[in-house]
């Protein structure tokens, strides 16, 4: 690992000596692409440069302890060894971390799908419920997010909705949302008081930019019709609403919450774009045989990833087994206490390499 963190360090000063060069600073682009890969390493070579001077440190440590030293001071001596000890093991764990490879998504922005699973207007109603706490949780972090399609049921849920969210990061915090929820409450559709189980599915997709997947528009069938719900008097005069279908795959993306056909089309083709890449992603990793499949099951409520059980006020996450008793902080978008444990639990097993 030494050898290999060495190496790092050598390009890390090597770029430096690059980006100072006139020729290369003139030159925005190979600028911008030099900055990039240094501040990909950065980290990695700021640890390695810690744990070097705690290296030299702990030897100077024990060089003293075989000199002729009084009782008091070789305590204080043994003491300032462990404390050596345990640091250099902390930093050593943080760049086996570092050295892991990144998901090349993390960085970008999402666009997330949350459906109604089992439960009908109940479901729905707790769709409408995820919706606002990514959404509380989005502007907390000061990302942005956007609706990009849209299904209301009755009641003032989502039989589905698909929104993007944009920000630096958003991926590799709302990657661990993907799944089955599962919620227990007295239905707001119900007078009887009787607790109820429904759920809601949630996809997380990294957006897709146009050069990672290649679409041929001939490949492309482009359905245009009239929008349908509440919208005012023009959304059933104008065909708006727009649904592209991916001929080869059968992948369908529709949007018709714009009242521009154009704007209804570039959201959809976004969708479809985000759909497809993650397409290629599965079948790359071999996870499923059909597309988002690992993402979100069929929403049977056996399936489930996370539990908001109202009555006890509790959220449990079933793949870490970790239960919180803050359900309404949670759905008012306090997540981080949640995905930092999922991020935690990853990043061990990736050490233990239990998962790739």
């Amino acid at each position: 690992m030494l050898e290999r963190l060495k190496s790092i360090e050598k390009r890390y000063e090597e770029l430096n000596r690059l980006m100072a060069e006139p020729e290369v600073a003139a030159d925005f682009g190979r600028l911008e692409q030099l900055a990039r890969e240094q501040a990909a390493i950065e980290e990695v070579v700021t640890k390695y440069r810690d744990c070097v001077a705690i290296m030299r440190s702990l030897e100077e440590t024990r060089s003293m302890l075989r000199g002729n030293l009084d009782e008091e001071m070789t305590k204080l001596v043994k003491e300032e060894e462990r404390r050596l000890e345990g640091e250099l093991e902390r930093l050593e764990k943080a760049l086996k971390l570092a050295l892991l490879p990144k998901d090349p998504n993390d960085e970008k922005d999402v666009i997330m799908e949350i459906r109604a699973g089992a439960g009908g207007e109940e479901a729905a109603l707790f769709a409408a419920n995820l919706f606002r706490m990514y959404t509380r949780y989005a502007l907390s972090k000061g990302w942005e997010v956007e609706v990009l399609s849209s299904n209301e049921s009755g009641v003032g849920g989502f039989k589905e909705i698909i929104f993007e969210i944009r920000g630096k990061g958003a991926y590799s915090r709302l990657k661990y949302e993907r799944g089955v929820h599962r919620v227990q409450r007295v239905p707001v559709t119900e007078a009887g008081g009787r607790i109820h189980t429904s759920t809601a599915t949630v996809a997380v997709l990294p957006e897709a930019e146009e050069v990672e997947v290649n679409i041929n528009p001939e490949d492309l069938r482009v359905d245009i019709f009239h929008s349908h719900g509440a919208g005012g008097q023009n959304v059933n005069k104008v065909a708006t609403a727009v649904r592209i279908t991916h001929i080869p795959t059968g992948i369908v993306a529709t949007c018709q919450d714009e009242r521009s056909q154009l704007k209804n089309k570039m959201k959809a083709m976004k969708v479809l774009r985000a759909r497809l890449l993650d397409r290629e992603q599965q079948k790359r990793h071999e996870e499923i045989t059909r597309e988002r499949r690992s993402q979100v099951g069929t929403g049977e409520r056996s399936e489930k990833i996370r539990t908001y059980n109202f009555p006890q006020g509790r959220v449990s996450d079933h793949r870490i087994g970790l239960t919180l008793y803050n359900l309404s902080s949670i759905l008012n978008g306090e997540l981080d206490e949640l995905i930092d444990s999922l991020a935690t639990d990853e990043q061990a097993k990736r050490l233990e390499g239990k998962i790739g």
